[in-house]
């Protein structure tokens, strides 16, 4: 029998007829009760992992720190825990009852490569209950998120809630907000190596501006946007209040090449390729209350927004393209040693006002 062109178009749009027929007809059932028929299951969750693998192809994984899980960890607590579950508190019933239900993440994160878990949370999954990260372009936030990941399943509930500074916060109100500002932002939670800035002696002014630039989205961060997604802005002004009162301890000083490297581009810059002294602006006396003081911050903190001021990335306040142009003829060398050094900058010397 000899099949011609004719008849293969027929059975294709006598195909497509009949797809369009049954779709038409309400005859697939949509409804999350019932689930879905188990080869649908298998070919759906196949066509993810095809997705991912391909997609992760090439992708460079960075070096994990130990800085980068405390600020994931409380991004996980508030954004991620409430479908997911944590070691601290497990999913609600209702979740499970969600097409697909959001895994345990315990049993399934060892499936996947640390590329491909980048994309999972850079990116999201279609047609799952699982969001792109709030912010496209900070890929460092999505990184942090993925080595937190990696730890989480051997973490048990006291070892998570150390690491996000989960509490049980009975109080209402303002009390309850700084509380869990302070999950992040607690002096006694910071180290060298975190990726979370210290609030304690900013200026109101620049507290301010910058909680406001997040809500705003001027100043893009994911694991911001979750943490002040419904507050208001009386709410963020109160909080910028109180922070900027609380004094910030003294950081002993450092020796070291790296250092006084860091100290001689902080007091002179380098004309030379047009590298504007940061003193020139920051932590002096008479410094615009707009202007972030520096001394004192963990020097990842500080490394990583040079780094998104280079890369264009960084937003903020009133002022923010004044240091995206300082920024701009930074290298990796520069921003190494400017946050050794300012990281370590006595505080007491920086005659500012509180």
């Amino acid at each position: 029998m000899v099949i011609r062109w004719r008849h293969v178009v027929g059975v294709l749009v006598a195909c497509i007829l009949g797809a369009f027929l049954v779709t038409w007809s309400g005859l697939i059932s949509i409804k999350a009760s019932t689930g879905h028929w188990r080869i649908t299951d298998i070919v759906l969750h196949w066509v993810m992992r095809s997705s991912v693998r391909s997609a992760a192809i090439g992708t460079k994984v960075p070096a994990f720190t130990k800085g980068m899980l405390p600020m994931a960890a409380g991004h996980f607590e508030a954004g991620c825990a409430v479908c997911h579950g944590s070691p601290a508190m497990p999913r609600p019933d209702s979740v499970a009852k969600m097409l697909p239900p959001p895994p345990d993440l315990k049993d399934k994160i060892v499936t996947w490569s640390d590329a491909e878990l980048f994309l999972i949370v850079q990116h999201g999954v279609r047609y799952t209950g699982m969001p792109a990260w709030p912010v496209a372009d900070r890929e460092d936030e999505a990184w942090a998120m993925v080595a937190f990941l990696r730890r989480y399943p051997e973490l048990d509930g006291d070892q998570y809630r150390a690491l996000t500074g989960f509490t049980a916060i009975a109080s209402q109100g303002m009390d309850r907000l700084i509380a869990t500002c302070n999950g992040c932002h607690a002096p006694d939670r910071l180290r060298p190596e975190s990726l979370i800035p210290r609030l304690a002696g900013q200026s109101s002014t620049y507290l301010e501006q910058a909680l406001i630039a997040y809500a705003n989205e001027t100043r893009r961060s994911g694991v911001m946007a979750v943490a002040i997604e419904k507050l208001t802005e009386a709410e963020l002004k109160d909080l910028a209040h109180h922070f900027a009162g609380e004094g910030a301890d003294p950081m002993p000083l450092l020796a070291g090449d790296l250092f006084e490297r860091g100290q001689t581009l902080a007091l002179k810059g380098d004309p030379s390729r047009g590298v504007p002294a940061c003193l020139s602006c920051h932590d002096k006396a008479e410094a615009n209350p707009s202007y972030p003081r520096l001394s004192g911050q963990p020097a990842a903190y500080l490394a990583n927004q040079l780094r998104l001021f280079v890369e264009k990335k960084r937003g903020g306040g009133p002022f923010k393209e004044v240091m995206t142009r300082a920024a701009a003829k930074l290298e990796a060398n520069d921003i190494s040693a400017l946050a050794a050094y300012f990281s370590a900058r006595d505080i007491a010397d920086q005659n500012a006002p509180n």
